[in-house]
């Protein structure tokens, strides 16, 4: 969570005033660093500096500190002199109450008689609940067997009653007690429960009423069971917890702000390249009278006050009972003060989603879209919307060519069938991929379309044993370890150390950052994924981003330049993305790492400048907006964090895993498959502590099962006897043709394909259609045409919607919500890098592969 947010969850909505202004303070920082470092660059925007505010004037680096100082000082002084007034206020409280306490225990039971004029009775008038108990109990302080069923039907009806103000407010059910739950376990408002808790105390003691004539003469208000001492000793405990929350409060309004300071100084060096946060927070903040050890020990003091009161009054000398039941009031006051804000921070979390929707925590609705048409029937108008025809135009499809012969056996017509409906699916996007993906092995053993080797269809407990078997596959170890390296590399931010070093070196001409941003985003997705990668580099950037002219043709130009380089990362290693493994499953013997990089980085090398040049001839970005003059870009630091112990294990860990993978041919008599090896970074990981349970909850567990369903088909396709159908096609179409000229065929099918559709499922698709084509040329070449196919699979990237690391490019906004991007960009330059990336495999990529046999 952002600290902004979190200092809005945290704080008290009646003193939200009286909090540091760190919104206020960020943007005052980054109005600083763009003045700051406008001043080192040759090209001036005049009408930008005329909207800039007077206050910041002429900054040079080391005059920031004069500028920002003054405005934390401001926020300090507020502070102080709000949580000095807030501290006298309470402290006279509790000293009152403890006087007050004293006189009451002066008094003792001799001031029963006088139950009507209670000193407090008048300070409780607004809370309702607690004054009908006073007045009910009083009323009946010697109660009969006569009058008892009136009693029961009086607390019945006080029981079921609604306060006119909780009416109109939403109900909330605090985790933290189950006083708020009935006896049929409904949430009740947390009035009604505390009623029902003291009219049940008072039930109570009516029951003692009835045993006990007398009062002994031992016991003292805070002890006997009359009704008179159980009214004081509930006003008292109303009294006591609610100060005890407003002290509380008061403490972690010193805690928060304490924070906020912290932070906001941490972004300011940051950002600013300043030294500040040390000096300010030793000499300025932490010698000012809220954060004091002085004013720590008067809020402490306040609480322990409170709570021995507590233990006097209520718990009968049981402190450890007092502190548990304080907690537990001052949980019902964060559950029920900060429920509201929770509930709009969500809100604005995942905003569009939940837009003029019904929310609660833990269950939100999303709106649904507007539909194509309506429907009335007499159950209720249908919706139909476009994904709902897909749906029916696949059904249609499916069924039509189970039923019409249109390959030649049973077995392979009806696998035919599931991959024509499958591919529909994944195309459209009707239903989420992973969805399509369990559709397979549903179809498989359901429509008895795995033979086996005598040609035989398998029962179905059969069937079902080897799909789940050849879908769980080494290949799909090897993509969770993949997702374990990756996600210690960004849990230990070994990753964002590794690339503001790089990036650091950089320098501040644009064409050289853009060429180590497009290095660094391709190699971050050999190792943290592609999907990862370019959302580490967006954040990364965003310096760089504030600081240019406006309507500079930098901004775009990088956006799409990491998004290009992020997809050519996806080819780079075996790991890097799941049509890579797809391949890898295919390869007839598979291909150990070392041959793997031997091909593919120096073919992603070349593509990546290749891909730079082109945007430096199509962009300009280091031309000024207006044409005349050159930009610089503010360089970015490197991080002075040294390496902990945590960080060179999991470096030590990840470069050991892929040293064995790129040997693992020659170690396979001991560890089997590559995907054994990948259960090490697993275990020593998980075993260690680096990463939790909640890390493997978040792996990417689609792709893991997209894949699953992508081998099922595969290995479904080859038993059904389909394969061996379009063997015979393939073998008219290619023969007569070299190999070259068969790679020079694939190759722009593979691009169109993979443009269109996620490149995941064009190597589903297409893989099959490679290896059997290769197995049909002279020599037996499916190796290398499954690696073309899959290299070819993420140079696919023509579009806004080929690939993930181009959809979220797409996304990205200015300051002014106006998006980097637009489809011409990937239609200027998308589609080109495409070309060039596919060139450049099946020219370099071929004659490597036949380098490397």
């Amino acid at each position: 969570m952002k600290f902004s947010s979190s200092l809005k969850f945290n704080a008290v909505s009646d003193w939200w005033d009286e909090y540091i202004a760190y919104d206020a303070l960020k943007k005052h920082i980054y109005q600083l660093e763009k003045r700051q470092h406008g001043d080192n660059l040759p090209y001036r925007d005049l009408e930008a500096n005329e909207q800039e505010s007077p206050l910041l004037g002429h900054v040079a680096r080391s005059g920031t500190d004069v500028l920002f100082e003054p405005l934390l000082n401001k926020e300090l002084r507020k502070i102080e002199r709000f949580y000095e007034t807030q501290e006298k206020e309470l402290l006279e409280e509790v000293a009152d109450l403890e006087e007050l306490v004293s006189k009451q225990e002066e008094s003792g039971l001799d001031a029963a008689d006088r139950y009507f004029d209670h000193p407090d009775v008048d300070e409780f008038d607004e809370d309702d609940d607690d004054i009908v108990v006073v007045y009910v109990s009083s009323l009946v302080t010697y109660p009969s067997e006569r009058n008892v069923p009136f009693l029961i039907k009086v607390f019945t009806a006080i029981g079921s009653a609604h306060d006119p103000a909780e009416s109109s407010r939403q109900h909330r059910l605090s985790i933290s007690s189950v006083d708020t739950i009935d006896s049929e376990g409904t949430p009740r408002s947390p009035t009604i429960a505390r009623l029902a808790n003291k009219i049940g105390t008072l039930g109570e003691t009516l029951k003692d009423s009835f045993t006990s004539a007398a009062i002994p003469e031992s016991d003292t208000i805070w002890t006997s069971k009359s009704n008179y001492a159980y009214d004081t000793r509930l006003l008292f405990k109303r009294k006591i917890t609610t100060l005890y929350v407003a002290v509380s409060n008061l403490k972690s309004y010193v805690e928060v702000n304490q924070a906020g300071f912290r932070k906001i100084l941490k972004k300011y060096d940051k950002v600013t390249y300043s030294e500040l946060q040390d000096r300010y927070l030793h000499h300025v903040v932490e010698k000012s009278y809220p954060f004091t050890q002085e004013a720590k020990d008067h809020i402490n003091g306040a609480l322990q006050r409170l709570a021995d009161l507590y233990t006097r009054c209520v718990t009968r000398g049981d402190r450890q009972r007092a502190l548990q039941q304080l907690k537990l009031h001052q949980r019902e006051n964060i559950a029920w003060e900060r429920d509201t804000v929770w509930r709009q921070m969500i809100a604005q979390q995942r905003r569009g989603e939940v837009e003029d929707e019904p929310m609660t925590i833990g269950a939100l609705y999303k709106k649904p879209g507007p539909g194509l048409f309506f429907i009335p029937t007499p159950l209720g108008t249908i919706r139909v919307t476009k994904k709902m025809i897909y749906k029916i135009i696949a059904g249609i499809i499916f069924v039509t060519l189970l039923n019409v012969p249109v390959v030649e056996g049973v077995q392979a017509n009806r696998c035919f069938a599931i991959l024509m409906f499958c591919t529909f699916l994944w195309a459209t996007e009707a239903i989420a991929l992973f969805v399509t993906s369990m559709f397979v092995p549903l179809l498989l053993v359901v429509l008895q379309v795995i033979q086996n080797d005598e040609g035989v269809p398998l029962s179905r407990p059969a069937a079902t044993k080897w799909v789940f078997s050849v879908m769980f596959s080494p290949t799909i170890m090897l993509l969770i370890g993949g997702f374990t390296i990756s996600s210690a590399l960004s849990k230990t931010n070994i990753d964002r150390v590794l690339i503001t070093k790089v990036l650091s070196m950089a320098g501040s001409r644009p064409s050289t950052v853009l060429l180590a941003f497009m290095g660094v985003s391709c190699f971050a997705s050999m190792w943290i994924s592609n999907v990862a990668a370019p959302t580490l580099c967006f954040t990364l950037i965003r310096p760089i981003l504030r600081n240019l002219p406006p309507k500079s043709a930098f901004g775009p130009c990088l956006i799409l330049a990491i998004a290009l380089a992020a997809n050519i990362g996806g080819q780079s290693s075996p790991i890097s993305s799941p049509q890579n493994l797809i391949a890898l499953q295919a390869m007839e013997p598979p291909l150990d790492w070392a041959r793997w990089f031997a091909v593919a980085l120096p073919v992603s090398g070349l593509s990546i400048l290749l891909i730079w040049g082109m945007l430096l001839v199509s962009y300009r970005p280091a031309r000024a907006p207006d044409g005349e003059g050159y930009i610089e870009i503010k360089q970015i630091r490197a991080t002075k964090e040294r390496f902990t112990h945590k960080q060179w294990w999991v470096t030590i860990v990840c470069l050991v895993t892929i040293a064995l993978w790129c040997v693992a041919h020659q170690i396979e008599d001991y560890v089997g498959d590559m995907g054994v090896i990948a259960i090490v970074p697993i275990v020593a990981f998980f075993s260690t502590g680096v990463l939790k349970k909640d890390d493997f909850e978040q792996f990417m567990w689609t792709i893991v099962f997209l894949a699953m369903g992508g081998i099922a088909l595969g290995k479904g396709v080859m038993s059904s006897g389909l394969l061996g159908v379009v063997d015979v096609i393939l073998r008219d179409a290619v023969e007569g043709l070299s190999l070259y000229n068969v790679v020079l065929i694939l190759s722009p099918v593979v691009l169109i394909i993979s443009t269109f559709i996620s490149h995941t499922i064009a190597s589903v698709l297409l893989v099959p259609i490679a290896k059997e084509v290769g197995s049909n040329l002279p020599g037996n070449h499916r190796n290398l045409l499954i690696f073309i196919t899959g290299l070819i699979c993420s140079a696919g990237m023509g579009m806004p919607v080929s690939g993930f690391p181009n959809q979220t490019a797409a996304t990205q906004e200015d300051e002014l919500g106006e998006l980097y991007l637009t489809n011409v960009d990937f239609l200027k330059n998308g589609v080109p890098a495409s070309i060039v990336a596919t060139a450049v495999v099946s020219t370099v990529g071929y004659l490597l592969m036949l380098a490397v046999g």
